[in-house]
């Protein structure tokens, strides 16, 4: 038996494959989230405990546990002293508190830079932000830290005492690609020098660990590049879209290009040499869970409602920019916020949920142009189980999609310890699709003309934010 574990956003997944990859079992709890003013906390106990439920839950029956690998949610800063302990409740990667610290770095210049360093367009929700915060704001919690890690490295610590992060997570913002280390020049730029030591070592390649059952565990890589590993996407051009929480469009890549946009971000991977150009936007399901939670449906719904408005929602659009920190890709606009337009009585609940669906397909198409993608492209996450949506996603992307479910996340952190630990496994029968959806011609030119509209809407929707 082989287990994942993935530390996500709302709830915390083990699962538990065969020696094929065939899912034997899943178990999942939820965690919660503090939302107030912008700011979006956890708590780490919380998260720990959910994490020891889900793997005591796989492993009661006393079967012998091959390895397991360790994946969660990325950027945040989860503060812990030297025993691993918290001495703050973590800060998400949907935090806003330090959108203005970012706004302020865009017209400084400072933004800018530290992409050109780094290949990382920081948001208010990453580290070097998040920590620069806590400098002007808290400082009294960097006092009391030994280390600022990120949320699966936590995990990790108190499984084994091993305090390390990976490159994918140090990537966001102070890893510089090419030598796998941090960039001191760019901790200096965002006044963190002497907060350095609070950066945990970067395990190059990841660090291994043992649990207190004697099974062996490799930490990371973080969620997004554990999902294109368990996806498959691992040569260059091919892609992933990820419909999760988080809108996350990867391509993968051996080149690192720092002249364009400075927008998403380059993960390195446990392979050097290989990179992920990354456009994770902010809102992907959170935005239609609003929408559904507001118009009272319920998720069991959305492919009937789906099927009684056509496309285009009979007028109703929606920029689906709902995040309290605004956009971090393919631009960082902090406070951009999502927009609805098109209404009148007589618009239907469909047509709103329709609108958003759309919405939501219009930002992957951006993020995905913006990445590069070429190649043939995997999508996984939440989303998948509504087939009308991925319909949807098919037509509105205008390509023919790999449809990847299952606990992706989990499955690429059982290929990347077993990678780092030497365990032969058949890594295409693990990452196989279950299926694939093609676009419908007609259907797909007319969402590449709705597309255009669409770019021209959040053009002047950016443009009413700067001026807030």
């Amino acid at each position: 038996m082989f287990i994942g574990i993935d530390v996500g956003t709302s709830m915390v997944k083990a699962a538990a494959f065969d020696a094929t990859g065939a899912a034997l079992a899943v178990e999942s709890r939820p965690v919660s989230l503090e939302i107030r003013g912008g700011h979006v906390e956890q708590d780490m106990d919380e998260v720990f405990a959910a994490v020891e439920e889900v793997l005591n839950a796989l492993t009661s029956d006393g079967r012998p546990v091959e390895l397991v690998g360790l994946t969660g949610q990325g950027d945040g800063v989860w503060l812990v002293d030297a025993e691993g302990r918290p001495v703050r409740p973590a800060i998400s990667w949907m935090d806003g508190r330090a959108h203005e610290l970012v706004g302020e770095w865009l017209a400084s210049g400072v933004f800018e830079t530290v992409f050109r360093r780094t290949g990382s367009a920081m948001f208010p929700g990453c580290p070097g932000p998040v920590l620069a915060w806590l400098e002007r704001h808290e400082p009294q919690s960097l006092d009391a830290a030994a280390t600022a890690l990120y949320c699966k490295d936590m995990v990790f610590q108190r499984l084994t005492g091993v305090r390390a992060t990976d490159v994918s997570d140090a990537s966001m913002p102070f890893l510089e690609p090419h030598s796998r280390r941090y960039a001191d020049d760019v901790v200096d730029t965002l006044g963190l020098t002497h907060r350095r030591s609070l950066l945990a070592p970067v395990s190059d390649p990841l660090a291994t660990g043992t649990l207190p059952s004697g099974s062996p565990i490799a930490n990371g890589p973080y969620d997004l590049p554990a999902c294109a590993l368990g996806a498959g996407v691992t040569e260059p051009d091919d892609g992933l879209l990820i419909v999760g929480t988080c809108l996350a469009s990867l391509v993968a890549t051996r080149e690192v290009d720092l002249a364009g946009e400075p927008a998403g971000l380059y993960i390195s991977t446990d392979r050097p040499g290989h990179f992920l150009r990354a456009m994770p936007a902010m809102v992907g399901t959170a935005a239609l869970d609003w929408v559904l939670t507001t118009t009272g449906v319920r998720h069991a719904d959305v492919d009937a409602l789906l099927a009684e408005t056509p496309p285009g929602a009979h007028g109703v659009r929606v920029l689906p920019y709902f995040a309290p920190s605004g956009e971090r890709a393919p631009f960082v606009e902090p406070r951009l916020r999502a927009e609805l337009s098109g209404v009148s009585l007589e618009s239907t609940r469909a047509d709103l949920i329709r609108a958003t669906c759309e919405g939501i397909a219009f930002a992957a198409r951006h993020c995905l142009e913006a990445a590069g993608l070429t190649g043939s492209l995997a999508i996984c996450g939440g989303g998948t189980r509504s087939p009308a949506w991925m319909r949807l996603f098919a037509d509105a992307l205008g390509r023919e999609l790999r449809i990847v479910e299952g606990e992706v996340g989990a499955r690429g952190a059982v290929l990347a310890s077993a990678r780092r630990h030497g365990v032969e496994l058949d890594a295409a029968a693990w990452t196989a699709p279950t299926a694939v959806v093609a676009p419908d011609p007609k259907r797909a030119a007319y969402y590449a003309k709705a597309y255009e509209e669409h770019l021209d809407r959040l053009a002047a929707a950016r443009s009413r934010a700067r001026l807030t």
